[in-house]
């Protein structure tokens, strides 16, 4: 299985200034184009035998600080970035012959970041936090439906579910940023933005 590029290439005058203005640029491309969930990312971490995994999260904000996205603290990847607070991150814009990679370190949002956000979710996710007991061994589906029956009991439509402890988000402040276009022939055309100190430098990689 193999499909041909043909989409038009970049070079360092079509992109931004900064890595944080053209991710905006190729987020809002991939959201006109319809692509089915634009803001879903691939995150990888190791664990402590320095074994990767990987799962998809939503970007949930970012700006020139970092990307953020949100989950429970005591699921896998919670526990991973606690150990090795290092992790990266691929948007796979597939429909556009796209790619963005962006790696660096992880570090947890304040609280009170995170309870901005989680008040902003629907109720049923909020509910849904509260109720898995995320990358944990259960029994059956009938222990999650049991869980979030007891939770909305316990906070009835209408009353504001408070955040978890132990959910929030975690910020991913990037050493590097990738944006990855293909182009016929397999010889694609990759714009790197790399930190240097307190500046940052575009450099094209080879593909």
């Amino acid at each position: 299985m193999r499909a041909e590029y043909a989409s038009v290439g970049i070079a360092p005058g079509d992109l931004a200034a900064d890595w944080h203005t053209q991710l905006g640029r190729w987020l809002a491309d991939a959201t006109v184009a319809g692509l089915p969930e634009p803001n879903a990312m691939v995150l990888a971490t190791v664990d402590g035998a320095g074994r990767p995994a990987s799962r998809t999260v939503l970007l949930k904000g970012y700006d020139a600080a970092g990307l953020v996205f949100y989950t429970n603290y005591a699921s896998a990847k919670g526990e991973q970035l606690a150990a090795h607070p290092y992790g990266s991150v691929t948007f796979p814009w597939y429909g556009l012959h796209r790619q963005v990679h962006a790696r660096g370190a992880v570090t947890r949002v304040g609280p009170e970041e995170s309870d901005v956000y989680f008040a902003s979710r629907p109720r049923g996710s909020q509910l849904g936090a509260w109720s898995s007991p995320q990358s944990q061994v259960i029994d059956s589906r009938e222990v999650l439906d049991a869980a979030f029956a007891s939770y909305d009991a316990r906070w009835p439509e209408g009353t504001p579910v408070p955040r978890p402890p132990h959910w929030g988000g975690f910020r991913l402040v990037p050493e590097t940023v990738e944006f990855w276009q293909g182009r016929e022939n397999r010889v694609h055309d990759r714009l790197r933005y790399r930190r240097d100190g307190a500046a940052w430098r575009l450099e094209r990689l080879a593909p």
